[in-house]
Parts: structure tokens; sequence; C-alpha cells
């Protein structure tokens, strides 16, 4: 390709294969709901992908977790959300608590159940941590949902979910726990079912599979006790939580990623953690600011540019061949200033002048090397420009 992709935290390449286990779905044609041979083989590949879901998550079919397979990453979200907010009549607060760094798909879903009467609590995050401090007063007022994402999407903050989770289970044990661990899944570990965690939204394009095709991983005890709802309704599919023929072939596709990115996983992390040293020192001599969260992954660097506007480098980086973000790929279309970035701490006009540059195993430092280059060739015309 014509092109240097540093742009992984919007979607990955394909996999090799993810490629083939698609291939090889796609003539399995049937309905895995028909009961008749053509369903049968696939519904045994949709099985067949949980159980592989499951185990790259650390989890495991015998100790009760189900695999809700949905259209992506977001509609996950919007099931946990949304869906707990559906079966309110199961709870006695009216409260949610989410960090005020959400993803849009968590954050927009509190927008709308606002407007319904549901009160909504945003936790801070500024630096990239969550305050416990905040957590545990608003705990102590009640909650029926908390939603906190594993690894930031804009700043790499890497959350403590699993402190923060005993802190709720603590003060607050009935609530409901979701994490949407979409930017962290098979980057970094999950967090432990001991922790408390009822609820994980993953996706497959983060990892190298298809797009269109995510899950949200439920607990045993939400199933028990009723606490989720559907927000897609029709056949029943899915446990009767996302009604709608399943998407074999992403699902296939999706499994397959799943079970290479377990097996690489500790090969993929020291790889990306060397690039992410070297993507840093090289940003620095630059003349932009690498911004650090307090405890962070290695797959994303956000960066700050002196004075000059992020959209104005993305062009120029752009033109050059050069593929990376402003931030999440999900609100580029959004013209205000990243409310993540001002949650993190970034004055309005440093958040306006902000990059993120996010990594996979497949970069190289030749790639950094060309990217260094043109970052420091365009910082150095473009603040001559402007001044």
């Amino acid at each position: 390709m014509g092109f240097i992709y540093l742009d992984n935290s919007a979607t990955t390449a394909l996999g090799a294969s993810a490629r083939r286990a698609m291939t090889e779905a796609a003539d399995s044609f049937g309905n895995p709901s028909s009961l008749h041979t053509a369903g049968q083989i696939p519904a045994k590949i949709v099985a067949g992908a949980r159980e592989k879901v499951l185990n790259a998550a650390g989890l495991r079919p015998s100790d009760g977790w189900h695999v809700i397979f949905t259209g992506s990453g977001s509609e996950g979200n919007n099931l946990a959300v949304l869906g707990a907010a559906r079966a309110k009549k199961h709870f006695d607060s009216k409260r949610i608590l989410l960090t005020d760094s959400e993803h849009p798909s968590v954050a927009n879903c509190a927008v709308r159940l606002a407007e319904e009467g549901f009160e909504i609590v945003r936790i801070p995050t500024r630096g990239g941590k969550i305050s416990t401090e905040v957590l545990e007063s608003e705990l102590k007022k009640g909650a029926f949902l908390v939603s906190m994402m594993l690894v930031n999407n804009e700043t790499g903050a890497y959350y403590d979910i699993e402190e923060a989770a005993r802190i709720v289970r603590r003060l607050c044990p009935d609530a409901l726990i979701h994490c949407d661990a979409v930017q962290g899944f098979l980057r970094v570990p999950l967090p432990s079912p001991a922790c408390g965690v009822n609820m994980i939204t993953v996706s497959a394009h983060k990892i190298h599979g298809p797009k269109g095709v995510g899950a949200l991983l439920v607990s045993p005890e939400v199933f028990r006790r009723r606490q989720l709802s559907p927000v897609i309704y029709g056949g029943g599919q899915e446990e009767g939580l996302r009604s709608g023929t399943e998407n074999v072939i992403g699902i296939a596709g999706f499994a397959a990623a799943a079970e290479e990115g377990k097996k690489d996983f500790v090969s993929n992390a020291e790889k990306v953690a060397g690039l992410y040293v070297y993507t840093a020192e090289k940003i620095a001599a630059a003349g932009a600011r690498v911004n650090v969260p307090a405890r962070r992954t290695d797959h994303i660097i956000s960066l700050t540019l002196p004075d000059i506007k992020s959209q104005t480098m993305l062009n120029f980086l752009s033109a050059a061949g050069i593929c990376v973000s402003s931030g999440s790929a999900c609100s580029s279309h959004d013209r205000h200033v990243s409310s993540t970035l001002l949650s993190f701490g970034l004055p309005d006009r440093e958040a306006d002048c902000t990059l993120r540059v996010s990594l996979c195993a497949d970069n190289t430092r030749e790639e950094i090397d060309a990217f260094a280059a043109v970052l420091s060739d365009g910082i150095s015309r473009l603040v001559r420009i402007k001044r």
C-alpha cells in the first residue's frame, strides 16, 4: 500500500487467519437458527466462536459467562447501558455512574437516559486516572449501573478497573458493573471476574478481525437476576438479547482473530511496548509533546503540537501518506474540541492541537522514522507559516 498506517485504534487491517475463517464460513450459507442440516453447520461455527472469544478474554463457558454477538462494539455498549436501564424494575436506584471520558456509544446513551429521568453522574479522570475519591462519594448515594472503559481511545489511559470495581462491590454490592474493553481487548489483560465486573464489551475490527461484529460478554449473575433487557427485538436470537440473524461470516472472522491474538498476546505486547518508547522519543525530537497518562497502554500515543491545529497537521501528514487521527474515528466529524482531552486536563487550545498515533505489532521502526521526519518537517513549516 502507498501509505503508512498509524491509526490502529480506529481500525486494524484484516488478519490472514480471520480472512481464511471468513472464506470458509461463506460456504455455510444456512441460517444458524434453522433446525435442518444446512442450519446446523453455521450454528456450530457460531457456538465454536463463542468459546474462542471467551477464551481470548480469559473467561470460560463452564463458569457461566455468555457471549452475545452484536453488530459492533458500539451496539454492545448500547445493550449494556440501555439494556440495564430497560430492566430498571429490578433495581432500587435510578443513578448511573460513568467516567467523564467514555466513548460516545456509552456517553450518548447516558444523555438519552437523562432525558428519560435517570440521574447521570460522571466520575473525573484527570490525568488518565479514575478519581476513586469521587467514585466512593457518589456510590454512597447509590447506583444501579457503573460503566467504566478499560483503555481510553484518545489518550491511551489504562484505567484500574479492578480497583474501581472492588470499590463498587464494597459500597454498592448489587450494582451492575460494565466495562467497555474495546480498546483494551488483546492489548492488555481484561479485568478478572473476581473483581465483580458483570459485562464486558469487545469488538472484532480492533484486533485484526472484520468490521461489523462485536460482542457483549455477560456474567451468569446478570442472566439469573434478569438484569438486562434487549434493545433490538425480533426472533429472539442471542439468548433473547439481540434479535437478528447472526453474521456467521463476521463471527467466524472475529473468533479466528481472537484466537490468534490470544496466542500472540505476549510477543505482540513486547513488540508494541518497544515501538511506544521509540515513537515517543521520535515525537519529542520532532518538536511535539507526548501526553503520558498516570497509567498507560503502549499502543496509543497522544501528542500535542506547538500551536498547530490538529486538522492542519492531519492534512499535511495525509498528503505524505501518513495515517494518524485527532481522536476517536467514531466522532471524527464532530468539530467540537474533544471532551475527553479536556477531561484529561488539556486546555481548549492544546486539545485542539492534539493528535493520536496508534500502533500494532505489524508497524515497524522504519515506518516510525518516516512519520517522525514528516512530522518534524510539518512542525517547522506550519509554525513558520503561522508566524
